[in-house]
């Protein structure tokens, strides 16, 4: 499953660059910004597809907020308010350019995010894949 295979492709590289330590120059702080939307468009696309050929119609045209919202109620994550958190975050990708809010997201994505997606990737194997 293509999607699925760029969910964890793009969950490794985030991974991977999780262990460069502040303080990060702008060029750093863009890139870790960009790992973590790319990451996140990713997930949330591929829990889409997936909760879309489990029978969860309500994902088949949904956003970002109604994946996550489906995702939770079908039991592929298990903390929502986390997750909406993420998207939150995803929201504001676009102010990265302001220094607090890409630490911020950065800091996040170390603290709590990168845990999500590897929880996301083992239910997936575990559970979802066909």
């Amino acid at each position: 499953m293509k999607k699925y295979e760029n969910s964890v492709k793009a969950y490794e590289n985030l991974a991977g660059a999780s262990d460069i330590e502040p303080p990060y120059p702008p060029v750093t702080m863009a890139g870790l910004v960009g790992l973590f939307e790319i990451t996140f468009e990713q997930a949330w696309k591929m829990m889409k597809e997936l909760l879309s050929y489990h029978g969860y119609s309500e994902s088949a045209t949904g956003s970002p907020r109604t994946v996550i919202k489906t995702a939770f109620s079908a039991g592929m994550i298990s903390d929502e308010q986390a997750w909406l958190d993420l998207l939150g975050d995803r929201n504001n990708v676009a102010h990265s350019y302001n220094e607090k809010i890409a630490g911020s997201i950065i800091q996040n994505t170390r603290k709590t995010y990168i845990s999500l997606f590897k929880k996301l990737r083992t239910e997936v194997e575990n559970n979802w894949l066909v």
